[in-house]
Parts: C-alpha cells; sequence; structure tokens
C-alpha cells in the first residue's frame, strides 16, 4: 500500500531523515514512534507530498507521491499537527468546502458529511464558528476532514497533543474504529498511545529506523530482559561461585556494595528461569544472608529509551563517568 525507499530529507547540513525504508500494509494502524525531533512530522510531510525529499521515493499504491501526487494523494487522509483549520467558517461550511476540494461528487456530499460527523461526534457542533469550538472538538474536526472522501489511507500526525486526558481517549478511541475501514499511520512520542492502539509499531530515531515489529513482540522482548537484583553479605568470590554453581544460570555481573561486608549481584537466567528458592536454600546452606532481592523487569518504556538514545548522551554519560574516575584518582591522590 505504501513502500518508502531510502527516503532522505536534509536542511543544509542537518539530515532530518536519514534512508528510511518500511512498507505499510493494509488494514492495520500503525504507531510511527520516536521522541521530539526524530523525524516524524518530516517523514509523514514526505508520505503525504507536503514537502519534497532530498533523495528516496514515497509510492502510494504504486504511485509514485511527487511524480503522480494528484492520483497518489487521493489515497490519504491527512490530519497535520497543527489542523487545517478555516476559523471563521462553521463545522458544516468547513467540512462542505474540504469535500469540494477533495471532488467528492456532488450527490453524495451531504450524505458523507452527515456520515464523518456522525462518526467523529461533532453533529451538535455542525452550526457553530471553528474559532468557538474547543480544542478537542477541533481536532474532531481536523480529523472529519481527514476522513471525507473515504480515503483508503488515514495518517495522523500527533493527534491528541495539547489535550485533557478525557479527551485522548476519546480521540484514541476514534482512532481504532477508523482501523476497521482504513489503514491508519498513527505518528506519536507516546508510548502508551501506541500501544493502546497500533496493531504494529515502527521506531524513529535521528531520522533512522531503529525497530520494526509487534506491539506483543516488544513486549516479549522487554519481558527477556529480566534480571535478578540482589545484595548478599559475605566474601565477594564465594558468593560468585555459588551462584554460578545453580543451573539455569546464564550470566552474573557482581560489585561490592553499598552494604558493608556485602556484594550486589545482577543474574540473568537461561529460559525465564526463576531461581529464587534454589537461590535463597544455597545462600542458606552458605549462611551468607540475603539482605535484597528483586526482580528487575525491563519495560517498553525501558527498550524505548534504549532505541532513541541521542549520541550526545552517551558522550555526555561517558564524559560524567570519566569525570567522576578523575575526581576519584585526584582523591586519592590528594589524601596520599
Amino acid at each position: 500500500m505504501i513502500e518508502v525507499k531510502n527516503l532522505v530529507k536534509r536542511y543544509g547540513n542537518h539530515t532530518a531523515v536519514d534512508g528510511l525504508n518500511f512498507t505499510i500494509e493494509e488494514g492495520r494502524i500503525y504507531g510511527f514512534l520516536g521522541p521530539n525531533g526524530a523525524g516524524k512530522s518530516t517523514t509523514m510531510n514526505m508520505i503525504t507530498g507536503y514537502i519534497a525529499s532530498t533523495s528516496g521515493e514515497v509510492l502510494i499504491n504504486g504511485c509514485n507521491i511527487l511524480d503522480d501526487a494528484e492520483k497518489a494523494k487521493k489515497y490519504i487522509g491527512y490530519l497535520p499537527e497543527q489542523p487545517p483549520l478555516y476559523f471563521d467558517m462553521t463545522v458544516r461550511e468547513y467540512l462542505q468546502f474540504v469535500a469540494e476540494l477533495k471532488k467528492v461528487p456532488k450527490k453524495e456530499r451531504e450524505t458523507m458529511i452527515e456520515e464523518v460527523m456522525d462518526r467523529v461526534k461533532i453533529k451538535e457542533m455542525e452550526n457553530r464558528l471553528i474559532k468557538n469550538l474547543s480544542k478537542g472538538y477541533r481536532q474532531r474536526v481536523g480529523l472529519a476532514q481527514a476522513i471525507i472522501g473515504y480515503p483508503e489511507i488515514i495518517i495522523l500526525d500527533e493527534p491528541t497533543v495539547g489535550l485533557d486526558p478525557k479527551q485522548i481517549i476519546e480521540i484514541r478511541e476514534l482512532i481504532k474504529s477508523l482501523g476497521k475501514n482504513h489503514t491508519v499511520i498513527l505518528s506519536s512520542h507516546i508510548l502508551s498511545e501506541v500501544s493502546a492502539v497500533c496493531d504494529y509499531v515502527l521506531i524513529i530515531a535521528h531520522g533512522k529506523l531503529v525497530a520494526s515489529d509487534t506491539p506483543e513482540n516488544l513486549s516479549q522482548k522487554a519481558f527477556e530482559d529480566n534480571s535478578l537484583e540482589l545484595t548478599v553479605k559475605g566474601e565477594q568470590e564465594e558468593i560468585i561461585s555459588a551462584v554460578k554453581s545453580l543451573d539455569q544460570v546464564e550470566s552474573l555481573t557482581a560489585k561490592e556494595s553499598k552494604e558493608e561486608g556485602c556484594v550486589d549481584l545482577s543474574v540473568k537466567t537461561q529460559n525465564l528461569a526463576d531461581i529464587r528458592e534454589d537461590l535463597f536454600y544455597k545462600m542458606a546452606e552458605l549462611r551468607h544472608p540475603i539482605l535484597r532481592m528483586e526482580h528487575i523487569r525491563a519495560t517498553l518504556e525501558d527498550i524505548f529509551l534504549e532505541l532513541t538514545e541521542q549520541p550526545e548522551d552517551v558522550d555526555r554519560r561517558g564524559e560524567e563517568e570519566s569525570n567522576m574516575e578523575s575526581g576519584e584518582e585526584e582523591e586519592h591522590e590528594s589524601n596520599l
């Protein structure tokens, strides 16, 4: 349905989108996820033909969005982050204007407008000026204009920005209902929003695609990143040797604990095995008290942050660690 091939967008020396490749299939709700500044809106604008790419191409049902723009755009309904509304029009006047722009046949316009208003629940606002509507209702009017013409593909860029919690829930329910009859692409930086409504997730960072999977598979990845963290009192080498002797232990890291005479351990197991009881009895046998034991489970948020971490964040963290080590060396020298 949509093919994005080697898509690049540069602004001077800044590369906003860097060689994106992905395919959108029919009948799914796609989440296009990434932090602010990752290149989501730029990508949406190129897919819809609002801006041209520096290189690469976007095909909508085989039509190039730039070379055959009129035909390609007939397949798309688009709600930008800032809805394209005319505040001095009433809701009905605006939707009539949109229907005319989209070349909806005259005999079908009024019926379609009625159906769309009912669908997005703005029928009672049809004769009100758009400038007098709340943010939530303006967003609904924006959704209505995207649906007019019943395009096969609906693209929504940050559709819940600035809405209150009740409005967010309502818009999410609307998006779910749209997925029954349309292919939907939802751009957002809110992980919970994408998880709540999407069948498939594309994660973008620094203009590149860093993950492409279903929410279920991403959740499984989070589950597989579990570890067992514990603090044990006793001699480090003896404790490490005892833990390694247990079946199902896959990896182990240890460091001196802030608790005097203790060791902090991080243990990962094979096939997500639960070894808490075995650990307890082993340490009891050796008379090494366990002062703390807990499962640390990576969340989808953890995976998202890991995948979208800014290079400068890594550099900054390395610099901070280096400064800390330098400070420790200076302190040691001064003590000498």
